[in-house]
C-alpha cells in the first residue's frame, strides 16, 4: 500500500515537473529567439533598452537565454540551467527596478520562482528510466 501511494505521488510529481520544463524550455527558446532577431521583434529592444541595456547586448541576452534552455533540456545541466534561468531573471528585476519600472519588476516574480520551484522537483522520470 506505501509503495503504490510513492508511485503515485512520484509520477504526480514527474508529471508536474515535466509540464513545467516544456513551460520553462518554450519561454527560453521564444524569448532568445524574438531577442536574436529583435530587428524582426522591436518589442525585444524596447524592452531591453527600458531596462537601460544597448542595442549590442539584446543579442548576447538571447544568446545566453537560448543556451539556458539547452541546458534545462539535458538532465546533466537542468540545475545549471535553472541556476542561470534564475540569475537572468534577477538581473532583469534589478535593471527594471533600477530604471523605475517596478511593474516590470513584479511581473518577473512568477517566472523567478518556476526555475526554483524545478530545481525543487529535479528533472523529470530520470529515476524511473535509470531503475527501470
Amino acid at each position: 500500500m506505501h509503495r503504490l501511494l510513492l508511485k503515485k505521488y512520484t509520477m504526480i510529481k514527474n508529471i508536474i515537473s515535466l509540464a513545467l520544463l516544456l513551460v520553462a524550455v518554450f519561454l527560453a527558446f521564444k524569448h532568445g529567439w524574438e531577442s536574436l532577431n529583435y530587428k524582426k521583434h522591436p518589442e525585444s529592444l524596447k524592452m531591453m533598452s527600458d531596462l537601460g541595456l544597448s542595442e549590442s547586448m539584446v543579442p548576447l541576452f538571447g544568446g545566453i537565454t537560448l543556451l539556458i534552455g539547452v541546458l534545462l533540456l539535458i538532465p546533466k545541466t537542468f540545475f545549471l540551467g535553472n541556476v542561470l534561468n534564475a540569475i537572468s531573471i534577477i538581473i532583469i528585476m534589478a535593471l527594471a527596478i533600477k530604471s523605475g519600472n517596478f511593474k516590470m519588476a513584479f511581473m518577473e516574480i512568477p517566472f523567478l520562482v518556476l526555475p526554483l520551484i524545478m530545481i525543487w522537483l529535479k528533472y523529470p522520470f530520470v529515476k524511473a528510466a535509470v531503475t527501470a
